[in-house]
């Protein structure tokens, strides 16, 4: 990290839009994630926050406005672009997790293949990191021989092997059977506590209360609203986020 950087904050958007055809799904976006910052995302289906998740790391691209990491605006293609990716951890609603490779095979992939890490040393950090999340018996396993949320707590180890400066998690518990979500999102307290820069796309209000140091709420591709998870929960400030509390808040 550049000495420029060090007072930056970590990921930052300026003034970014988005539109697919005549939609637009990102508007007048500015938002900074702090080293250390857990910000939770949160809003009504189709509110933007997933095409924001991935304007972070290029898997979508912007109209206009700026995005920066680490004091750098985002590459357009190329290695540069791949570097970025693998200083930002991406976890999805879908595992994503390669089907014929065992659990330990998909978490060593990326370091040996893009850092260009000895296969030893790999193997050792993927036990390690499958320890951390829980699953470190199901190494030699193949994906579809796991549950969800031990595939999805896979998918967290194999993002972290690539040490990323921040995470960013989108819906990820979404696709899991309710007894699965809480060990997940126990993955994802743990991860947080030890001080892992994340920014998370969720519906679970249980961990935004927990977790975040600031909640963003947004509706219609605009972000209406960002509090603390004390204040944004007892007395959030507009009609659009009052409402959307009252529904899932009573569900």
């Amino acid at each position: 990290m550049s000495d420029a950087a060090a007072g930056a904050p970590l990921v930052e958007l300026r003034g970014v839009n988005k539109h697919f055809g005549d939609l637009h799904v990102l508007r007048d976006i500015n938002l900074s994630v702090d080293r250390g910052e857990v910000v939770v995302v949160i809003g009504p289906s189709g509110s933007g926050k997933s095409t924001l998740c991935r304007t972070i790391n290029r898997l979508e691209t912007i109209d206009a406005g700026t995005i920066r990491l680490d004091g750098q605006p985002l590459p357009a293609e190329g290695r540069a672009l791949a570097r970025l990716r693998a200083d930002v951890g991406m976890v999805f609603q879908a595992f994503n997790l390669f089907a014929h490779k065992s659990v330990l095979q998909n978490v060593t992939l990326g370091p040996t293949r893009a850092k260009g890490v000895r296969k030893s040393e790999a193997e050792k950090l993927a036990m390690e990191l499958l320890d951390r999340v829980g699953v470190a018996d199901q190494a030699a396993k193949l994906p579809a021989q796991l549950s969800g949320g031990q595939q999805q707590r896979v998918a967290i180890a194999r993002a972290l092997a690539m040490k990323p400066k921040v995470m960013l998690f989108d819906e990820p518990t979404s696709a899991l059977d309710p007894e699965m979500i809480k060990e997940v999102l126990d993955v994802m307290i743990d991860l947080a506590k030890d001080g892992m820069t994340m920014m998370v796309i969720t519906h679970e209000m249980g961990f935004a209360r927990r977790a975040a140091n600031r909640v963003i709420f947004m509706d219609a591709g605009s972000i209406v609203e960002e509090a603390t998870p004390e204040e944004f929960f007892t007395n959030a400030r507009s009609d659009r986020a009052r409402d959307f509390l009252s529904k899932i808040l009573t569900h």
